[in-house]
């Protein structure tokens, strides 16, 4: 008899390993300095108000913000495996590309490799939700309109939620946005936290 308590209770034990990635309902965030409070408080950062609104609206949720300052589509591919086997997400926030794209990098990569992020977070379990950007005019309409195109065909593609710009209603705002016109200031955040928002929630059910 002994015997066999211990065996159930070894059993119960792996059990509750085995269940415990799936416990936590989590969003991971991969992404760049948009989404890594680039000089401004973490606090006031979008992805911290992401969680604060999850913890008042939809409990149950936490938020794992793996995003970089600088980070782009390749190293961002490179780091998503480990990510993935680690938080075990139902949902990533993919939002990358603006530094890919203000570098001039091939818009073919860009794809690549976010299809490549695409792919993985849906073979691991996970819902996916695309972060488009815009760049500044300068880079001419043939590139920003392929950088629309890429977000745009990935999203048609594999079939996951898009929010087409990240900035909508914030980047041409000068009140809102820091010196270097391309990061937002803290009285910016909210916005772009609403502009996720909308096609986040469908995918918390």
């Amino acid at each position: 008899m002994r015997r066999f308590l211990c065996l159930l209770v070894l059993l119960c034990g792996i059990g509750v390993l085995q269940a415990a990635p799936n416990a936590t309902k989590s969003v991971l965030v991969l992404g760049d300095s948009l989404s890594a409070a680039h000089n401004i408080p973490v606090e006031s950062g979008w992805v911290h108000l992401l969680e604060v609104r999850l913890n008042d609206m939809e409990p149950g949720w936490t938020v794992v913000n793996a995003s970089i300052s600088g980070e782009t589509s390749l190293s961002g591919r490179s780091r998503l495996p480990a990510l993935l086997g680690q938080q075990h997400p139902r949902i990533v926030i993919l939002e990358l590309g603006a530094n890919d794209g203000l570098q001039g990098l091939p818009l073919a990569k860009l794809r690549d490799n976010l299809a490549a992020m695409i792919d993985a977070a849906q073979h691991a379990g996970a819902k996916v939700l695309l972060l488009g950007i815009e760049l500044p005019v300068n880079y001419g309409p043939q590139y920003r309109d392929g950088l629309r195109a890429v977000y745009a065909g990935l999203a048609q593609e594999k079939h996951v939620a898009l929010l087409p710009f990240l900035l909508e209603g914030v980047a041409l705002n000068p009140a809102l946005m820091q010196d270097d016109g391309l990061h937002p200031l803290a009285a910016g955040e909210p916005i772009v936290l609403d502009n996720v928002w909308q096609p986040l929630k469908s995918l918390l059910h």
